[in-house]
């Protein structure tokens, strides 16, 4: 097991001689909580490359061929809300022209254009990022930042190589072989009868909430929460994609704050709202949505918050 800490990677070096030339095998299981990074990278002659990233929680695997009439990369795609921190298997099989990529149960079959071949490449081969010297990846990358095991290369094992500090592995920046647990776990509400009561300290005069969500629905019930002595409610929805949270009170007519857009689109957002006083704010991904909204007479909070529905 190996933890690669967002700036760190393994640059493997490969004795030519042990090559299959008609045949790589490339295998690794990873879990993260981040959605963005690169997992491997490998460089051939003419800009030619196979990189596999994570990209918004989905893994992607370009190949360049090098050929000029061809100047977009192919892009493979599997997978789905992969930063869950939970493990997921991978598998790369090249051979020749063709490819074959699994994630999971999941397998991609392609055949390259024209007669290049993805085993014609450097008998270096990157895990965790990109070297600062490889420059034949133009789009911009972020290194991955999550724990490898069983990570092979046509059957060897990297880590161990790794871990025993042999000259085949250069170690770039803080990799460690262990796998730290989280200090943050998100909990999943699986079904709409789903939700989590929180208690809150009651008769303050302000309310306060911070968190993140993720989900691919359009509407549902974020959070909620009654007033003491029946001075009023606020309900947060999402609706339609958007985040609307609802401000109500005795003798007025109910006040609306809309925010964000696509915010059902699978991906982390973080939500931040705020009523003290006679003033009302809320941000979605550190953006306020809108003017503070004046309130009538005193916050004074209830003793208990729902999350997720009730």
């Amino acid at each position: 097991m190996v933890h690669f800490d967002g700036k760190s990677s393994l640059l493997y070096t490969f004795n030519q001689k042990s090559m299959n030339p008609t045949k790589e095998v490339i295998s690794l299981k990873f879990k993260t909580r981040e959605n963005n990074g690169i997992l491997l990278h490998r460089e051939g002659p003419n800009g030619k490359h196979i990189t596999l990233e994570l990209v918004k929680g989905k893994l992607i695997l370009f190949l360049n061929s090098g050929d000029a009439n061809l100047p977009s990369p192919d892009a493979l795609m599997l997978g789905s809300l992969l930063d869950d921190q939970h493990w997921h298997s991978v598998l790369i099989e090249l051979l020749d022209t063709d490819v074959n990529f699994t994630v999971d149960t999941h397998t991609h079959h392609f055949r390259a254009k024209g007669e290049s071949s993805y085993v014609d490449l450097d008998y270096k081969i990157s895990f965790g990022g990109i070297p600062r010297h490889r420059k034949s990846v133009a789009f911009p990358h972020k290194n991955f930042h999550g724990c490898f095991e069983n990570l092979c290369y046509n059957g060897v094992d990297i880590i161990d190589l790794s871990k025993k500090h042999k000259p085949q592995v250069l170690i770039m920046g803080n990799v460690s072989f262990s796998c730290s647990h989280p200090q943050t776990v998100p909990m999943t509400f699986l079904s709409s009868r789903s939700y989590l009561a929180l208690p809150g300290t009651s008769g303050e005069d302000r309310v306060s909430a911070i968190f993140q969500f993720r989900t691919w629905n359009r509407a549902g019930l974020l959070l909620t929460s009654q007033f003491q002595h029946r001075s009023g409610a606020f309900i947060l929805v999402l609706n339609d994609g958007k985040l609307k949270l609802s401000l109500s009170q005795p003798g007025h007519p109910v006040r609306d704050v809309t925010a964000g857009a696509g915010l059902n689109d699978g991906q982390w957002h973080s939500v931040s709202l705020s009523a003290k006083g006679s003033h009302l704010s809320v941000m979605v991904d550190g953006e306020a949505a809108s003017m503070a909204h004046s309130l009538r007479g005193q916050i004074d909070s209830g003793d208990t918050y729902y999350l997720g529905g009730k």
